[in-house]
């Protein structure tokens, strides 16, 4: 099966936190794995505020980094292309949603996956919205920014 994460549910499969042992079982199970082209940056962004909390160690960030981008090698990255700016143009016209959720639920459906894995209740409603079959991890937090 064709799963597509968003960064909020990839990362759990690094860092252990509520949904961690979902997210694993979800990315043995496929057969190809999706992310959108921005979800390393994000990952990057959530280590370092980890970091910068004192909840991981500096050798503890370099070591998830590393792994983080062996694990990536692996995985189809989608682009920023004219049909994803459209997607997502009409996702976010559509739907309650940050831009950055629209662009990995545009992603999504530009890549064609049969699963969409997210940790956000607006975008797994905005998902399914959109025709994509979507699982919601474990953990998620619904916050008010828009």
């Amino acid at each position: 099966m064709r799963v597509f994460f968003d960064t909020s549910s990839f990362v759990k499969r690094f860092v252990e936190e509520v949904g961690s042992e979902q997210a694993v079982n979800i990315t043995n199970n496929a057969s190809e794995v999706g992310l959108s082209i921005i979800c390393y940056p994000e990952i990057i962004s959530a280590l370092n505020r980890k970091l910068r909390a004192e909840f991981i160690t500096e050798e503890t960030y370099a070591e998830l980094k590393n792994e983080v981008l062996q694990d990536i090698e692996d995985i189809d990255i989608v682009n920023l292309t004219p049909s994803v700016l459209e997607k997502t143009t009409d996702l976010l016209e559509n739907n309650v949603l940050r831009s950055l959720d629209a662009f990995h639920i545009a992603c999504a459906l530009e890549w064609q996956a049969e699963l969409f894995v997210s940790s956000d209740e607006r975008q797994v409603t905005a998902g399914i919205k959109s025709g994509l079959k979507v699982e919601l991890i474990e953990g998620f937090k619904l916050t008010t920014q828009d």
